[in-house]
């Protein structure tokens, strides 16, 4: 379903990580743990095709759904009108069940400017159900999310597994779900040492 070869990923031109093989199949989960900065994000954001990889292949990438840092609403859409809007960008209809998943019902007509940081990181991830996409791929989809809203999110992830799906995630919360755990800082690469001449020194 999705599966990476040999990547290597940069930010800012600077090498982050060399060499990540990994595969996921369906009803597959992976959580991706490491100290801030080790490229977590980099390599998301590689695999969702937002950014080029230095080298390897990204096989899949077709299907991947992706929730960043960022919850890509429209602030003077309401709660309904952004899922819609998201649904149509994939050629899918119908929002009910992403309403439902994330308790967005009783805010439908809200503009989502007028939002909590926590409702709208709800109805962020809430996307994600009306993609049709297969693998989800999470960048800390918990970030401002209380204590109900986490289990709520668990349940959406583990709902999508059962019916097939594929989750890739950074993130530092133990969501409770049957997931392998890769460390990304065995990838770590090496710093680049300019070549010098040594005529001019």
């Amino acid at each position: 379903m999705l599966e990476l070869r040999d990547v290597s990923v940069a930010r800012g031109g600077v090498p982050v990580l060399e060499r990540v093989s990994l595969s996921l199949g369906a009803g597959e989960a992976l959580v991706l743990r490491g100290p801030n900065g080790a490229g977590k994000t980099t390599l998301l954001r590689a695999v969702a095709g937002l950014q080029p990889v230095e080298s390897g292949e990204i096989m899949g990438a077709e299907e991947v759904a992706y929730a960043g840092h960022a919850d890509g609403l429209k602030p003077t859409l309401s709660v309904a009108e952004n899922l819609s809007f998201w649904a149509r960008v994939f050629g899918q209809d119908g929002i009910e069940a992403a309403l439902s998943g994330f308790d967005l019902e009783t805010l439908v007509d809200r503009p989502a400017g007028q939002l909590s940081a926590g409702q709208k990181r709800r109805l962020g991830l809430a996307r994600l159900m009306v993609t049709g996409r297969r693998v989800w791929v999470l960048d800390e989809p918990t970030v401002s999310l209380d204590t109900a809203s986490v289990a709520r999110f668990a349940d959406a992830v583990r709902a999508h597994l059962a019916g097939g799906g594929a989750a890739l995630m950074a993130t530092h919360i133990d969501l409770g779900l049957d997931s392998a755990v890769l460390d990304v800082s065995r990838f770590r690469a090496e710093p680049r040492v300019a070549a010098s001449d040594e005529a001019f020194l």
